[in-house]
């Protein structure tokens, strides 16, 4: 996060700090950062001017000092001081030199077992000597907890309150973060330090999988999920599952103390070496290095050839300040050291915009609902899916290179003409858009903004997928390669498992550290990410050119048989062969939905699940679709209540129920040739012929 110059009517000195720039603001106030007369940073929150006078707020504003102050542990950041100056209250505190655990997570991907233990230990003791001050923090989650290179700190004190103190607002408006707070939390009874110690649980299954244990549409739904739901901890390692699983007890009194969390997840010796070495611990020191930079004396010499101190303030990005901005928004770190990283500046991925469903009750059967935009004459017909990515939809454009298109209205955001489309196109964790330009050259742009970041490689082929760390892709002499999206260094490097073919590129997927590459060759390889060594395979798959569907923990694949299979391990769990024979493509590419699958085979859509030791598909429904043809590769799109699938002559598309398989609608769209659907934001991105609309979707 850049800083900003200090505007007209901010303070230039607050007690013995005198204030650089702005980090942050929020609802409560402003964040700066500042120097004390010796050089060292702080953080310094001050309460907007007008909400100073109101005294309910100010007293809220320095008991979170007050809060911070009683808890002595080392696991907490350090408030420095506090006070009211000028009618405006403010508090400084130390700066964190690391990157939050929802930052680190997303950069480099879900931490392993003997992390997560370490992790987990050092949080429960300081949640101990939090409860031991007569404290509950209430507000624990990934933003809030800062990774430094001693190991994890617990920042922001702006909701705690005293560990028998009742809320202060009614049910339903408590200031609870979704999918960390407690039951109790979200129903606005009385909270302890049992509630931190579920808050602790999810942060756990975050850390441990990259996602949260309680998810869904919209924020009413995480929070029902959490009061009335089961954790979602497939992604988890099952020895940590174990340990999780009873801190998300949804009675309180079920639930571990934290010498017990401490205890039971004793890590094993050197466990904590993430903080040391690696990646992790690399950005860390980075950011501890721009600390000791920003520290220096006023009057350091600084080469002419170097950014004036001021212009470093204000340009750079700076460290972690550790005190919210208000409304629990947290910390803000360093991203530069002493040789700027090329991904330095890349900003944090935009919020994810999402569409209101429509009723299906009030509509009409049959009707079709009005698309939420376009169709707009902008892509290329027959181009590569479209690609949704938070905000904004990547496209193959008319006129070349790839198009992005805000989410929300259709309209141009931006262009990157030189890229060749038809080489793939890929997103690292929401943040990234990469794709191969005509020379072979590897492009990274900012995804909501599309201002170039980097350029490495230089003789790609195909980009084929990507995670949140890395790129993987083909090279000009049909070698598999991983590049770090963050480093751009080369992590591995080997032979492609299938060779090329006249007839396209490989498809690929990335989940559960696996890259599953379905070759035209009807080859399968599934690959650990983190080293390129092969740890599963599929033989006579299906040439048709259909990509891999990924759930939670199973692969499906597309083919002369739909073929399912454990993610992590390979296992065979069923297949279903084509009834389309050797005159169609067979099974399109899959659609994975939770923990079924939809696929399409010729003229028949089916929704699958599996059972436990069952060595065949379960069927929820199948559907006869109308027209005559022989099907499409392209995959199905699943949103809300909604299941869209191609007609086999691709003729329309129609739109079913997605538990029930009742026909709501058709939807057409003029110009010739195959659809292409994608879905994201509660909306299905529809394409044909060059024209792309977004339609909305039921949500019961």
């Amino acid at each position: 996060m850049t800083t900003q110059p200090l505007a007209t009517g901010d303070p230039l000195r607050l007690g013995p700090y005198r204030l650089l720039g702005v980090l942050g603001e929020g609802g409560m106030g402003k964040v700066y950062v500042g120097r004390d007369d010796s050089g060292a940073p702080a953080a310094v929150k001050v309460l907007r001017p007008e909400l100073a006078h109101d005294q309910h707020l100010a007293q809220r504003f320095v008991r979170e000092a007050d809060m911070a102050r009683a808890v002595t542990s080392k696991g907490v950041a350090r408030v420095l001081g506090a006070q009211t100056e000028g009618g405006r209250p403010w508090i400084a505190a130390e700066f964190l030199a690391g990157p939050t655990l929802d930052q680190a997570v997303r950069a480099y991907g879900p931490m392993d077992v003997p992390t997560v233990r370490a992790l987990a230990a050092q949080l429960a003791r300081t949640l101990h000597d939090i409860h031991a001050a007569g404290l509950v923090h209430r507000d624990l989650k990934p933003a809030n907890i800062v990774l430094t290179s001693t190991g994890p700190r617990i920042i922001d004190f702006g909701i705690a309150r005293p560990e028998h103190g009742l809320t202060l607002t009614t049910t339903g408006q408590i200031p609870v973060t979704p999918g960390y707070g407690a039951p109790e939390q979200v129903l606005g009874q009385r909270v302890g330090p049992a509630s931190d110690v579920f808050s602790l649980g999810a942060v756990l299954a975050y850390a441990a999988s990259g996602r949260r244990a309680f998810d869904g549409g919209h924020v009413a739904a995480v929070q029902y999920e959490v009061v009335h739901g089961t954790p979602d901890l497939t992604l988890v390692p099952p020895e940590l599952q174990t340990l999780i699983g009873p801190c998300l007890a949804k009675d309180p009194a079920f639930r571990p103390a934290p010498p017990q969390v401490a205890e039971a997840f004793a890590p094993p010796k050197g466990a904590d070496r993430a903080w040391r070495k690696g990646p992790l611990a690399e950005d860390i020191k980075r950011r501890e290095t721009a600390t000791k930079r920003l520290a220096a004396p006023a009057d350091t010499v600084v080469a002419s050839t170097a950014p004036s101190r001021r212009r470093f303030l204000t340009g750079a990005a700076v460290g972690v300040a550790v005190l919210g901005a208000g409304g629990g928004a947290g910390a803000w770190w360093l991203n530069r050291g002493e040789a700027k990283s090329p991904t330095a500046d890349v900003p944090p991925a935009v919020a994810a915009p999402e569409a209101a469903f429509i009723s299906i009750i009030d509509t009409a059967y049959g009707e079709v609902p009005k698309p939420l935009w376009g169709p707009f004459d902008v892509a290329a017909a027959e181009g590569e899916l479209p690609l949704p990515v938070r905000d904004v939809v990547i496209v193959q454009a008319k006129t070349g290179g790839l198009l992005a298109l805000s989410v929300t209205n259709g309209k141009e955001r931006w262009r990157a003409k030189d890229i060749e489309a038809d080489a793939g196109f890929v997103s690292v964790a929401d943040r990234l858009v990469v794709g191969v330009d005509k020379k072979g050259v590897l492009n990274a742009f900012v995804a909501s903004t599309g201002a170039p970041v980097w350029q490495t490689q230089s003789d790609v082929d195909d980009v084929l997928a990507a995670d949140d760390t890395h790129v993987y892709l083909v090279t000009k002499d049909n070698e598999l390669r991983a590049v770090d999206a963050w480093t751009l260094s080369t992590t591995w490097t080997r032979p492609m498992p299938s060779p090329r073919s006249q007839n396209g590129a490989a498809k690929a997927a990335v989940g559960r550290k696996r890259l599953v590459i379905h070759g035209r060759d009807g080859h399968v390889a599934a690959l650990y990410t983190e080293t390129g060594e092969t740890d599963w395979e599929v033989r006579d798959q299906g040439t048709a050119g259909q990509a891999p569907a990924l759930g939670d923990n199973t692969a499906y694949l597309g083919g002369n048989k739909l073929t399912a299979r454990r993610l992590d391990r390979g296992d065979f769990l069923w297949d279903e062969k084509s009834h389309s024979g050797d005159t169609g493509p067979g099974w399109g590419t899959p659609a994975a939905d939770g923990d079924h699958v939809v696929a399409i085979d010729s003229y028949n859509a089916y929704r699958y699940s599996t059972m436990v030791d069952v060595r065949f598909p379960v069927s929820d429904w199948y559907e006869v679709l109308d027209g005559t043809g022989l099907g499409t590769v392209s995959p199905p799109a699943v949103a809300g209540s909604t299941v869209w699938v191609h007609a086999p002559d691709n003729s329309h598309v129609q739109v079913l129920h997605r538990t029930t398989h009742d026909r709501l609608f058709q939807a057409k769209m003029k110009r010739e040739g195959s659809y292409q659907l994608a879905s994201a934001g509660n909306r299905v991105f529809i394409a044909r012929g060059g024209r792309i609309a977004a339609m909305p979707v039921y949500g019961v």
